[in-house]
């Protein structure tokens, strides 16, 4: 029975397309050297954007004008500002960011900030406005 039940999900995300996106998380590493933030596309589509990130620095204040991000540490520690807030971050943290809020990351870990960001709409690089801090 569970072997059925098994195959049967199966078929059925491989007729939704699901089989091809499937990603381990845990298992991905970011290609080539970079000097502060890697960006690796793992999903797009015109209602939604997921990318994994991997920062070693920071990224600047900024906001989206017409896209929610939600964000998932899959590593690291950082402190993180989200409008007039500031916190630390760590692995397993989530958060969500509503279109139009500034926010910015500083890494405080030894190794890299990774996250799992999540955009609605599609995020295609065109609404992102750095602020100054």
């Amino acid at each position: 029975m569970k072997l059925k039940l098994l195959l049967f999900t199966t078929l059925c995300f491989a007729q939704l397309g699901y089989s091809q996106n499937l990603v381990q998380l845990a298992k991905l590493k970011p290609t080539g050297a970079y000097e502060n933030v890697k960006v690796q596309k793992i999903y797009s589509n015109k209602h939604t954007s997921s990318f994994v990130i991997w920062i070693k620095k920071g990224v600047k204040a900024h906001k989206h004008l017409k896209h929610t991000e939600q964000v998932y540490i899959l590593a690291g520690k950082a402190t993180m500002q989200l409008n007039n807030k500031t916190f630390e971050v760590k692995k397993g943290d989530w958060i969500a960011i509503p279109e139009g809020s500034v926010h910015a990351v500083t890494v405080t870990s030894r190794k890299p900030l990774q996250v799992l960001s999540i955009q609605s709409p599609e995020f295609l690089g065109k609404d992102r406005v750095f602020v100054k801090e």
